[in-house]
């Protein structure tokens, strides 16, 4: 089939592109400049570098036009923070924007569309009792999109929500997610400090084998929280420590209130700025320090999801970290589309 994707040349977007042509598909994208430096792209793939919420409903349909399938790989996540209500930044980005994608594809003839979404929201249905939607904007604004997208679901148009965890991988030329934590372990010189607790995880590889296995095999809406690895923090940690060359730094638990307190003091901060997180830093406590574990069989399994290299994937997102932070690789940030 011919398909649409929103931010084909991004991390997610470039791998699932891969896949989708591998699988005898054509792939058509709209994305925002510049391309990474050597960036790899399929060649068949069809691009047009623009802002997509910038164009007029006759120009999305032009490009929506012959198509079937729509992926939306772009989108603002958790890392975002501003003057509040910061809801309302991702309302405009993940919510509004898509809205509006959805409508026109099914004015457009399109039958499929698959989402690129967050395994926040499985946590929200599934631990009610530490209401995460209430106390997190983005978690808000990310169940919110779910039930916004599944909603134009119907006989002649697939719905599917991919609710991704931790993803580990590279494109060459564009900053790792994982900068960050990189940057805070290094600065930690005698011992990591580090909550208990874990999560799932894929490669960005696998991410792509969702993508196209929602798009051939989803019928009518679904979320489908996607995990194929879990690991509790200590184990993740462990590699990371042996690809920053610290394979004997010792990982030293912190109790929660620790965590919380640390939660408070960026809360602190961001209120001297005038800004609000997209995460209540302290109330993520009770998600952070548990095991954010996703079962094979709710999504990877139906998707057709294979085996990866975790571990070569973790490593290859630290070693590009380390040339980010060495100042060895020329790279631009991760974005929305």
């Amino acid at each position: 089939m011919k398909i649409l994707m929103i931010g084909g040349t991004g991390l997610l977007g470039s791998e699932a592109a891969y896949e989708l042509i591998r699988r005898g598909h054509s792939v058509k994208s709209i994305a925002l400049p510049p391309l990474p430096e050597g960036a790899k792209l399929p060649p068949e793939m069809e691009i047009e570098f623009g802002n997509f919420m910038e164009m007029s409903d006759q120009e999305l349909k032009a490009h929506l036009k012959g198509c079937e399938g729509l992926v939306f790989a772009a989108g603002v996540d958790e890392r975002v923070e501003g003057p509040p209500p910061i809801y309302d930044w991702f309302k405009k980005f993940n919510i509004d924007a898509l809205s509006r994608l959805l409508k026109l594809s099914k004015e457009s003839g399109l039958k499929h569309a698959v989402i690129c979404g967050s395994y926040f929201s499985y946590f929200d249905k599934t631990r009610p009792k530490e209401q995460l939607k209430k106390w997190h904007p983005y978690i808000r604004s990310r169940i919110d999109q779910e039930n916004m997208a599944l909603a134009f679901a119907d006989d002649n148009f697939d719905v599917a929500v991919l609710e991704l965890p931790y993803i580990f991988g590279t494109q060459p030329g564009r900053k790792p997610v994982w900068v960050f934590l990189v940057e805070n372990i290094r600065s930690m010189k005698k011992f990591t400090l580090y909550p208990k607790g874990g999560t799932a995880m894929v490669t960005v590889k696998q991410v792509g084998q969702a993508i196209a296995g929602a798009m051939e095999k989803n019928k009518g809406a679904n979320c489908y929280p996607i995990g194929y690895y879990n690991m509790t923090w200590r184990e993740m940690l462990t590699i990371v420590h042996k690809y920053m060359g610290t394979p004997d730094k010792k990982i030293v638990t912190i109790p929660d209130w620790v965590f919380a307190l640390y939660g408070r003091h960026i809360m602190n901060e961001r209120k001297k700025a005038g800004h609000e997180g997209g995460l209540h830093a302290v109330k993520f406590t009770a998600l952070q320090c548990t095991e954010q574990f996703i079962d094979q069989s709710l999504g990877c399994v139906p998707l057709g999801v294979a085996e990866d290299d975790i571990d070569a994937a973790i490593g290859d997102s630290i070693k590009l970290c380390l040339d980010v932070l060495d100042g060895k690789a020329k790279t631009i940030d991760m974005k929305g589309e």
